[in-house]
């Protein structure tokens, strides 16, 4: 008999659930009791607004000696794909996001010298990690990883439940979502695509096994706060992109870059990774489906 067993919490900015399935019933909640204590250390590690963090610090201070191995690993992985991408990903993009949360909150457009002065701060290619220290080339530069922890804590949470013998699970924290094998059994997880025109409607579900799926987009906001880095402005085309990967680092980092691609290109680089697939939704409501 399998015991269903779930706890929801506010963490990482967001709603993170944690359900599974095991036989016993206190073993289970033991296991969601650490994972959720495992997800409170990534945030504390990589935080942008705890003083303690090691991101805080290097926003703050411009280096950091002794960087911890995890914090090196979440950061040079969001390099890779910034040289992957070419820039379209970018955790040096904070500069360009304070700039237009700002400029909203008085129901303004930054003017052009703005953007410009913040995208002279933009540049992954200045972040420099020599041995266990790292430091900024410019100063005043700056890091958000918004777009890559919460994929990370996923993924280390679910290590926490794996090493609990648990064999049936789903996280999501907030749309980063990963599963362990099947629903109560060998039957996938069912992960429904919202609508993001259409309140209350789903595109399509996806059926998972063992895999990770992200969503990136700007689901009923009165703004589109989803930057391209390479020209400081809110990209138009897409209005929601959705990844499934093997892990939750890499889902939640190419949903947030196909969504600043342009959606001709985006088949090919999915094309090109080779692990991923997705489905993008356009601002004219086109749905395409890259899962075959």
């Amino acid at each position: 008999m399998y015991y269903e067993i779930k706890d929801v919490r506010n963490i990482l900015g967001t709603f993170v659930s944690i359900k599974i399935f095991h036989e016993d019933k206190e073993e289970g909640v033991n296991a969601i009791r650490e994972a959720f204590i495992e997800i409170y250390r990534i945030q504390a590690l990589m935080s942008i607004y705890d003083q303690d963090s090691e991101v805080y610090k290097l926003n703050r201070n411009g280096f950091v000696e002794d960087l911890s191995e995890e914090t090196r690993y979440v950061i040079e992985r969001a390099i890779y794909y910034s040289e992957l991408s070419q820039g379209r990903f970018d955790i040096t993009i904070l500069p360009l996001l304070k700039l237009w949360n700002e400029k909203r909150i008085k129901n303004e457009i930054p003017e052009d010298e703005e953007i410009k002065e913040a995208r002279e701060l933009v540049n992954f290619k200045n972040i420099v990690i020599d041995k266990d220290s790292i430091y900024f080339k410019k100063a005043q530069m700056c890091i958000t990883l918004a777009a890559i922890a919460k994929g990370y804590a996923v993924d280390r949470a679910i290590e926490i439940l794996r090493r609990h013998c648990i064999k049936h699970a789903i996280i999501n924290a907030g749309g980063d979502i990963r599963a362990i094998g099947g629903k109560n059994g060998e039957i996938p997880w069912r992960v429904g695509i919202r609508d993001p025109i259409n309140k209350g409607k789903m595109i399509t579900s996806i059926e998972i096994f063992d895999k990770a799926i992200a969503t990136s987009g700007t689901y009923y906001r009165p703004f589109n706060d989803m930057i391209d880095p390479r020209i400081g402005r809110p990209v138009e085309e897409l209005i929601s992109s959705t990844v499934i990967s093997e892990k939750a680092i890499d889902a939640d980092i190419l949903s947030t870059l196909l969504f600043i691609t342009e959606i001709r290109e985006c088949e090919d680089v999915l094309r090109r990774i080779g692990i991923v697939k997705g489905i993008f939704v356009t601002s004219k409501g086109e749905v395409f489906n890259f899962l075959s």
